[in-house]
């Protein structure tokens, strides 16, 4: 295919993220193989994630597990079943628990570093593409609300309006292994995904602000299939783009948007308008729809193109 070819001259892909937008990003690229780095979200406090953050002060696994899901869907075998299961009602204590975020503890606490555990993992589920933590340092994203602090991503989640900033409790490091992908990279991805729970974090620690900024690299954000539904839903993409830079000094230089939404305006960056959709699954990115993309956009930035109207035929 086309966009195959085409994305195969890249040399280094970095996306950065969290949750199911960040694991549908790297799916669609996992042919890119070790070309292909996910630098993942830690900071999740919710569901068996956050159980076991509080049991033992652990990172937030949840984000890489799910990373590491959609990146082995296409190889169905027991390790993966085995990785994905749920533990049912009426399992005790582990109830609601999910078997890939104990298998990630686990090997946590038998390894050195986190980053050993996701690479075990990652050898145990044949996932060639890299996945590392945003840090291996334990933390939670915090927001500051007409002077008052609330703490962890389920309860910013649940504010009534867009905090004043956000901010990462305690101030952490990020992992060496993430600034040499990002330093490496031709292009990086921001998105889609939650804003302030998925994309932000790892741009909240100022080594990776920096060298986000600081780099070459084509930015590219794609913009979510459906508004989000959190605090930030009444922002358009501009306000959200421009609140980013704020706080991060980071700016994308395209915007891949869906063709299913509504054009947006007033952007201080490039713009790719595409179908999307997932004709399976609403509200999801189609895999193919976004190479396309990407493959639509690479070709441009090289040419100095400001816009391509017209989506990659056959796309969906």
């Amino acid at each position: 295919m086309r966009s195959i070819n085409t994305l195969h001259q890249c040399k280094n892909i970095v996306a950065i993220g969290g949750g199911h937008g960040l694991g549908r990003v790297m799916a669609s690229l996992s042919f890119l193989g070790q070309r292909l780095t996910g630098i993942v979200t830690t900071t999740d406090n919710g569901g068996s994630t956050g159980r076991l953050r509080e049991a033992s002060g652990c990172i937030g696994w949840g984000d890489l597990r799910n990373c590491l899901n959609q990146l082995c869907s296409d190889n169905p075998n027991l390790a993966r079943v085995l990785f994905e299961y749920r533990f049912k009602k009426d399992s005790g204590e582990l109830t609601g628990h999910n078997l890939g975020n104990l298998m990630l503890l686990a090997m946590d606490q038998m390894c050195v570093r986190p980053l050993q555990a996701v690479n075990l993992i990652r050898q145990m589920l044949q996932v060639e593409a890299r996945l590392i933590p945003m840090s291996e340092e334990p933390a939670s994203l915090a927001a500051m609300l007409d002077d008052r602090q609330i703490v962890g991503e389920t309860q910013i989640d649940k504010l009534a309006r867009r905090p004043d900033r956000l901010f990462l409790l305690p101030r952490i490091k990020p992992t060496k292994e993430a600034i040499d992908a990002i330093k490496k990279a031709e292009t990086i991805i921001l998105g889609p995904g939650s804003f302030m729970t998925s994309i932000l974090p790892a741009l909240l620690m100022n080594e990776v602000a920096q060298a986000v900024a600081g780099s070459n690299a084509v930015k590219i954000f794609i913009g979510n299939m459906k508004p989000e539904e959190s605090p930030i839903n009444t922002l358009s993409i501009n306000q959200k783009l421009t609140w980013m830079k704020q706080m991060t000094r980071v700016s994308p230089d395209w915007l891949i948007w869906p063709e299913e939404r509504l054009t947006p305006h007033s952007l201080s960056c490039r713009i790719h308008q595409a179908p999307l959709a997932d004709p399976f699954q609403p509200g999801i990115h189609s895999q193919e729809a976004l190479r396309c993309a990407l493959e639509s956009v690479l070709p441009a930035v090289r040419k100095g193109i400001n816009s391509i109207p017209v989506a990659c035929p056959g796309s969906l």
